[in-house]
C-alpha cells in the first residue's frame, strides 16, 4: 500500500482522481460483461433480450383505461377489466351471472 501520510493535498487529490477514473474504467467493464453474459445466455435458450442501458425508467403514457363494465344496480360503478375483480361483480357472478352482460357498449 502507498504511504499517503508525506503527500501533499494536490497529490492525495490527484491519487483519488485516478482511483476514481480506474474504478469507473472497471465499473464499465464488468458491466458489458455481464450485458454479454446474459445477451449470450439468452441466445442459447433461443430468446431475445431488450436491454436499456441509459438507467432511465421508461416513460409510460398515463393514459387512463376506459371502463368495460358497469354495474347495474349502480351505473356510477365501473371496472376497467384490469386488477382485482370489484366486489359487486363478484357478487353478481356468484349469482350465476355472466360477466359479459355487464360490458358496457
Amino acid at each position: 500500500m502507498t504511504d499517503l501520510s508525506n503527500k501533499s493535498p494536490a497529490e492525495l487529490q490527484a491519487i483519488i482522481a485516478e482511483a476514481k477514473s480506474q474504478l469507473e474504467i472497471i465499473r464499465r467493464s464488468k458491466h458489458k460483461a455481464v450485458i454479454d453474459q446474459i445477451k449470450e445466455l439468452a441466445e442459447s435458450i433461443g430468446v431475445t433480450v431488450d436491454i436499456h442501458e441509459d438507467g432511465k425508467a421508461r416513460k409510460t403514457t398515463g393514459g387512463i383505461v376506459p371502463a368495460k363494465y358497469r354495474n347495474p344496480n349502480d351505473s356510477t360503478k365501473t371496472w376497467t377489466g384490469r386488477g382485482m375483480t370489484p366486489k359487486w361483480l363478484q357478487a353478481l357472478i356468484a349469482e350465476g351471472r355472466n360477466k359479459d352482460e355487464f360490458l358496457i357498449s
